[in-house]
């Protein structure tokens, strides 16, 4: 086999373009995959399209840096390749994709941007289908996405009066650390299926802003560029998912102590990857039939689409012995991201762990369990009377993510005892829409709502918003406001031409019936 100090010719790499040799190039360099087809979670459809080409722009999106060095044993690193000599890879632009770039070139201006949600709608109109698939599904229904929202919603403010507000500060420390809103940036995967710079969108507008930025372990970016794009002195987070095989965890978790990293937030929430059906439905799209019977024939499940492709090294066998591992490998203040009940916050606590991350992972998880913000009331309750803990607490600080589309959802967590919230998918959308400019617009309008809504419930700074503040008696209750799941219909149902074509005939029978009626 060919040595990785080699340089080879395109001509040479085109050579390998089927499935019984093939070659590929990411980055300049070249790998035999020929072995990996098989196993690669996304199916080897895609992989053969770019066999003997370079395979980058379709790489990048939908892996981290390091995935195929990773997952590709040494002696398949081919060497390098000397671009001047490769084949252009085509790129042909379907009547689809300029129907999208109609649409990026007719979005409204910027100044028309009002709150989070517009980038949202914004976002599933001009993003490539995949992407959007990937960034906006949820497990199964779905049921616990709009949950996590709609329950900020049983949320409401008890306002004080007659204070003087000149002068409102929203500034605060969040694991001792300095931060300009009471929120963070929260890991999402991926970045780069948004924007071809992907999370250094996050890092530069966290820097900016004075906010604190989680870099995730499956980001688009690659660690150290993420890092070296930060400021001097920018506080940043790191989540990690726990590799099944612990010396790559604890070279991740030292290396990122080393680089300055202030926070260690672990999942906890993922033995097993959610069916996420969004996505899984754009996987079946781009595989031949034949590829996706495999799952059943060999094992390998090829049908979750780019969530699948990113996250088989999960270890499910994490278990509460290995906080004590953690705890021996890194001085980091360590975090559980994904607790679910005030019984496992209790454990976190006893376990010496310094805050729990209360979140069911975007909805992205178990369908129908409950919202963070609901959580966070019971945690409260239960950890005041069994360990005598009040909130919020340095020692042991509390975090929400999920559904967060307001600095009124932030407010009404940090009333209830949170340090801060995480916010994910609205700056995706953000910088998805519109760019750096567009994180720019989402955490200006945050900045200017704290303003505002810090004068209207007379709370001067963070300290000043007290659980006297929000009624939260009805958190607990679990129904549905309307009739009608119209978000469902729309999101979800209306995305099948099959549903939607059958909703049609329904629709004008109904209206016929109507009008017979009436006649």
């Amino acid at each position: 086999m060919a040595s990785t100090g080699r340089t080879l010719s395109g001509k040479e790499v085109a050579k390998h373009n089927s499935r019984e040799s093939c070659w590929i190039i990411v980055h300049g360099k070249v790998y035999d995959v020929t072995d990996f087809l098989d196993d690669h979670p996304g199916g080897s459809k895609i992989i053969l399209k770019y066999a003997g080409k370079d395979a980058t722009r379709e790489y990048d999106p939908i892996h981290p840096p390091d995935a195929i060095t990773t997952n590709l044993k040494p002696d398949k690193h081919l060497g390098s390749v000397d671009l001047n000599t490769v084949e252009k890879v085509e790129v042909i632009v379907t009547d689809e994709e300029r129907a999208r770039q109609d649409r990026v070139a007719a979005r409204p201006p910027l100044s028309e941007i009002l709150n989070l949600h517009d980038f949202e709608a914004i976002a599933k109109d001009v993003m490539h289908e995949k992407s959007w698939a990937y960034y906006s599904s949820a497990a199964d229904d779905e049921i616990t996405n709009r949950e996590n929202h709609a329950a900020f919603h049983r949320i409401w403010f008890r306002p004080r009066i007659l204070r003087n507000v000149n002068k409102v500060d929203w500034s605060t420390t969040i694991l001792g650390q300095k931060s300009k809103m009471p929120l963070y940036i929260t890991a999402t995967a991926l970045g780069k299926l948004g924007h071809p710079d992907g999370e250094l969108n996050l890092t530069r507008a966290a820097a900016k802003h004075g906010i604190i930025q989680m870099i995730p372990t499956l980001a688009s970016c690659s660690f150290d560029e993420i890092m070296d794009a930060a400021e001097p002195g920018q506080v940043q987070f790191f989540q990690l998912y726990v590799n099944k095989d612990r010396e790559i965890t604890k070279r991740i978790v030292q290396h990122a102590e080393k680089r300055g990293i202030k926070g260690l937030f672990i999942t906890v929430d993922a033995p097993q990857l959610g069916r996420r059906e969004k996505d899984m439905r754009q996987k079946f799209e781009a595989e031949d039939p034949s590829e996706v019977s495999k799952a059943g024939a060999d094992g390998v499940d090829r049908s979750q689409g780019a969530a699948r492709a990113i996250s088989s090294f999960i270890d499910p066998g994490l278990d509460w012995s290995d906080l004590k591992w953690f705890k021996s490998i890194t001085k980091m203040p360590l975090i559980l991201k994904g607790v679910q009940c005030w019984e496992d916050a209790l454990e976190a606590y006893d376990s010496g762990m310094a805050g729990v991350v209360l979140s069911n992972h975007g909805g992205r998880q178990l369908d129908f369990a409950r919202s963070g913000i609901e959580v966070l009331v019971e945690v409260v309750t239960n950890l005041k009377e069994k360990r005598g803990l009040s909130f919020p607490n340095e020692k042991f600080q509390l975090f929400v993510d999920g559904g967060v589309r307001r600095a009124t959802d932030v407010i009404k967590a940090v009333a209830l005892g949170a340090t801060a919230v995480g916010v994910g998918r609205p700056f995706l959308y953000a910088y998805s829409s519109y760019g750096p400019e567009g994180m720019d617009k989402a955490l200006q309008i945050l900045h200017d709502e704290f303003e505002m809504n810090m004068r209207l419930i007379g709370a001067r700074n963070i300290k000043e918003i007290v659980p006297e503040m929000v009624d939260a008696s009805n958190i607990h209750l679990h129904m549905v406001a309307v009739p009608s799941d119209n978000l469902y219909e729309s999101n979800c149902i209306a995305r099948s031409l099959t549903a939607v074509s059958y909703a049609d005939e329904r629709l004008q029978g109904a209206r016929l019936r109507e009008l017979k009626t009436k006649l």
